[in-house]
């Protein structure tokens, strides 16, 4: 396959720009979307439910939101693109496994961490492909200037590690986007809202300034483990990694009230470039894996704020294990990321019945208790902006000029919206400045 990120173009909307929180620029929007990945299945009983993106993407259908989009199949990455970050062995791997043949790789099922959490099933290369590529190509999408803001659903799988398999999760397709987007911008912004520490893309940026990661998440006693204030980076990387760890019950104005001075201070320090939002919806109430206590309302507020900085952002989906919450969570995102007010009532679709009693867009929160005490969020939060006080204001980066004898990155993804087909002659330049960047950003 060609190093040309070639799309096929689904829909393309006749008024492809819209009006952002403030009114005074258009933003546009661009979503991708393949059918099959409602096709995959982890196995009988294992909460990750790949057809949740199939369901949301029935609810952005029928709500009329895609007329407001470019709407975008991505054609699949290859190999060679993966390991931009994660190694050659562990894709390998994952290329060459099957429910058939898992038995002859006993000793790399342990190595790469894959079983009962991660487990093989029919298919699995082809869906860590589709759902990577929705995310390095909207990243590219971004990078040349033809959206402002990209949707991808099916990614935002946060916990993979360079050779490892974990919570669900086989490619880090975060990480991926991220050194894309590294490629033009100096520095970029991984923001994470999912219930669980986004350990995968935190540790892989760890000792870089190029990437700050600012993670939200349930702390103790809970998977994976990671995310204490205190883990803030290492070396050049140091203070980059800002970690929010939350408890029990965190409701709408508890979220807000951290949330909003955090990624303010970011942004007054940091200057992004482009931002990638992770929007796992595990962290709303009554999630089957989760104990948060957010309304879809307030964790669609945190992706109004970050929308109202109007940066480039890349927007992906992560964890959400209550089956007719999470498309209802992320086809009002959409909705508010197109500026559209969109109906409580729930239009009929493909999946109604799943959404029974109520067929209605927004669900009442549970009477949970909120062990997160004002006195703890404030002292929580002012630990974390010293921390960001320590922050070098907007942080130089070299200047690669991408010329023989120089530091070479790797020529970005071409964007190509027409239908004809790559160039057969041309063939990926052969260059190991993809390897050195994911060393420099935190790999072994």
């Amino acid at each position: 396959m060609s190093d040309a990120m070639d799309v096929e173009v689904a829909h393309t909307s006749s008024s492809n720009s819209l009006t952002n929180q403030t009114g005074s620029n258009k933003r546009r929007v661009a979503y991708f979307y393949d059918a099959e990945i409602g096709n995959y299945h982890y196995g009988q009983g294992h909460p990750m439910k790949p057809h949740r993106a199939r369901m949301t993407h029935n609810l952005v259908v029928n709500y009329g939101l895609y007329r407001k989009m470019d709407i975008f199949r991505p054609k699949l990455i290859s190999g060679d693109q993966i390991t931009r970050f994660h190694s050659d062995d562990y894709v390998n791997f994952l290329r060459l496994i099957t429910p058939d043949n898992m038995s002859d790789y006993g000793r790399q099922l342990l190595r790469f961490n894959v079983g009962e959490d991660c487990p093989v099933f029919d298919g699995l290369y082809e869906f860590v492909q589709i759902y990577s590529s929705g995310s390095i190509g909207g990243a590219a999408r971004l990078m040349q200037g033809a959206s402002d803001i990209v949707i991808n659903w099916a990614g935002g799988l946060h916990h993979a590690k360079k050779s490892e398999a974990s919570g669900f999760c086989y490619v880090t397709d975060c990480v991926l986007a991220i050194l894309e987007l590294l490629k033009m911008h100096q520095r970029v912004l991984y923001i994470d809202i999912d219930i669980h520490h986004g350990d995968g893309v935190e540790e892989a940026f760890y000792t870089t300034n190029r990437v700050m990661t600012a993670s939200f998440h349930k702390y103790g006693e809970y998977f994976p483990g990671t995310g204490d204030w205190k883990d803030k980076g290492y070396g050049a990387g140091e203070n980059y990694a800002i970690n929010c760890p939350l408890h029990d019950g965190m409701d709408d104005e508890s979220m807000k009230n951290v949330f909003r001075p955090v990624i303010s201070k970011i942004m007054e320090k940091f200057q992004p470039g482009a931002v990638v939002l992770q929007c796992g919806a595990d962290s709303l109430s009554g999630d089957r894996l989760g104990c948060f206590n957010l309304s879809i309302r307030g964790h669609a507020d945190c992706v109004a704020f970050v929308k109202s900085f109007n940066l480039p952002t890349l927007v992906l989906g992560g964890g959400g294990y209550t089956l007719r919450n999470v498309p209802r969570c992320w086809a009002y995102e959409t909705a508010v990321l197109l500026d559209t007010p969109v109906k409580d009532t729930l239009p009929f679709n493909d999946y109604f019945e799943y959404y029974g009693p109520d067929y209605r867009l927004h669900l009442p929160v549970s009477n949970m208790q909120n062990l997160n005490s004002p006195r703890y969020l404030e002292e929580m939060t002012t630990n974390v902006l010293q921390i960001l006080q320590q922050v070098e204001a907007a942080p130089s980066a070299a200047i690669l000029t991408g010329q023989d004898g120089t530091t070479q990155v790797p020529d970005a993804f071409k964007m190509d919206t027409d239908e004809g087909e790559p160039n057969p002659d041309v063939r990926p330049k052969k260059n190991s400045n993809a390897s050195i960047m994911a060393k420099d950003a935190g790999g072994v």
